[in-house]
């Protein structure tokens, strides 16, 4: 090439003055100094030192519906399973796949807050118990609900409740047997869930074929489905005030409509309290009148507050149940063996004929394995339901973490790694049966209500409730699969869902 081609190539390249050539190349380098750095640009841009492994980059796998998956993946490849920073745009995250560093996030006064998404805060979360910031008013709404809606022996006092409603749920599965041939088992165990939520909160049934039960699950669809979306503008400031994603207009829309139902049923039990007084006696009430009776003894919550707080409840208690029982009929059917053995100690308890009550659960102890089995392969909330902030400076370890940091356990790498469990990928009951662990928040190899001080104060109630609905599950049918099979694939959304609903054959036992 002679040298007058070599200048025309050279002026092509660079059109403008040859001046900024050199800053050009000097934010060049910048930018992909920061874009290469460990843990990549929000870790770059902060005050800790280069000590934590992690990928360069933004990350994306937060975006996807395999999240967990995904950052497993990549703690195991950078060497990086006690901790591993990562960036999704602007915002830090640090994320632990073992026991031990998860212990330290989560037992540290440092974590003690969880970032709060824009769809959360607009949805009124943040003056709600999972979302509040530490402190006094989050304290106090720890303390009612432990004391009168996850109490003992509120949780005794609905037993007969949660025994009906699983009846219900076994007589709409023999409907939908007769009429298809099979059963889409989600659908059931969701209204289920839901009606003896609605029963515990507000204290009523609903149909949801008409009236005001179609408008409740028209809401609590829309909120799941909010609350599970990735938002952009969480992680990229400059695109918050934009909402290309239309989750502030959506969050928006759905409260005002969440204001007027959740407001006028509070007004319903107003009413009726002025007709027939005080309804609650020794803490058993519904919850909406065990607000309304603190309120009258001096406690400080507003009526925002309290839509707030029962319309978490609904959320709260309504997934976790129905999408882990989901999970573990789908393991029934999967594996006859299992389901034949959980059979034959139900009917030693119970007998053929027999009704399955509260009283018998404690004596059916392969029944809590599998429940706790299928919590370690399928924990409902394997990773961003973990989500914590850090409200000042901390160290893990080693590691220096700035404020402001998301700090995260993936709670299924852990139940997934064959140095902590034996054969993590196969479905043995049986390893509970040897040896007894805990899964209330105490031994971090299997938590899947969270440990610490934000650990899930419905985790005893959620469990009543799986333990004894999958029992009268079992007792009343044999579950085979129908002709498309059961599909174990996943969906992280708010929490980890079968992407396709079980649908399977219930053939009468009794």
């Amino acid at each position: 090439m002679s040298s007058s081609e070599v200048d025309s190539a050279l002026f092509l390249l660079f059109p403008t003055n040859l001046v900024l050539s050199p800053i050009l190349a000097l934010v060049f380098v910048f930018l992909s100094v920061l874009w290469f750095y460990p843990g990549g640009l929000a870790w770059a841009l902060s005050r800790a030192q280069r000590s934590i492994p992690g990928p360069p980059g933004i990350v994306l796998a937060l975006s996807g519906t395999a999240g967990h998956r995904a950052l497993a993946g990549l703690a195991r490849s950078l060497q990086a399973i006690p901790l591993m920073a990562f960036s999704v745009g602007f915002t830090r995250f640090v994320v632990s796949s073992h026991p031990e560093t998860a212990r330290e996030i989560l037992y540290s006064s440092a974590f003690a807050d969880r970032p709060i998404k824009e769809s959360a805060y607009e949805l009124l979360f943040h003056r709600a118990m999972g979302f509040a910031p530490f402190g006094e008013y989050w304290r106090n709404l720890r303390r009612i609900s432990a004391n009168y809606l996850f109490s003992p022996k509120r949780i005794s006092a609905c037993g007969e409740q949660r025994r009906a409603i699983g009846e219900r749920m076994v007589g709409e599965v023999k409907e939908l047997m007769g009429r298809y041939g099979e059963v889409e088992l989600k659908r059931v165990l969701h209204f289920g869930s839901l009606n003896n939520i609605m029963m515990s909160v507000f204290g009523k049934r609903f149909d949801f074929v008409k009236g005001e039960g179609v408008e409740l699950e028209e809401l609590v669809r829309e909120g799941y489905e909010l609350l599970g979306v990735f938002n952009w503008s969480d992680h990229l400031p400059l695109l918050g005030w934009l909402d290309l994603q239309g989750v502030r207009k959506r969050c928006r829309g759905l409260v005002r409509r969440v204001n007027v139902f959740v407001g006028n049923i509070i007004e319903e039990h107003r009413k009726r309290r002025e007709k027939f007084g005080r309804t609650v006696e020794d803490g058993v009430g519904n919850f909406v009148d065990v607000l309304l009776d603190l309120q009258e003894e001096g406690e400080k919550l507003s009526d925002a507050d309290k839509v707030a707080v029962l319309w978490e409840m609904i959320f709260r208690g309504t997934d976790t149940v129905a999408i882990l029982l989901e999970w573990i009929m789908a393991r029934m059917v999967l594996h006859p063996d299992i389901q034949s053995k959980a059979q034959a100690e139900i009917d030693a308890v119970v007998g053929n004929s027999g009704i399955v009550s509260d009283s018998d659960i404690p004596k059916l102890p392969y029944l809590h394995s599998i429940v706790k089995e299928s919590l370690r392969m399928h924990p409902p909330g394997p990773l961003l339901s973990w989500a914590r902030l850090a409200i000042h400076d901390v160290n893990i370890g080693n590691h220096f973490i700035p404020a402001g940091t998301t700090a995260m356990v993936n709670m299924w790498a852990i139940t997934h790694d064959e140095s902590i469990w034996s054969e993590p990928c196969e479905f043995k009951p049986e390893r509970f049966m040897a040896e007894d662990v805990s899964i209330v928040g105490s031994d971090l190899r299997l938590a899947p209500f969270g440990s610490g001080r934000r650990v899930c104060p419905g985790k005893a109630m959620a469990l009543a409730t799986v333990h004894l609905w999958l029992a009268q599950l079992l007792h009343r049918f044999k579950w085979v699969p129908s002709e498309g099979g059961v599909d174990l694939s996943e969906c992280l959304k708010m929490s980890l869902e079968m992407k396709n609903p079980l649908g399977c054959k219930a053939l009468p036992r009794c």
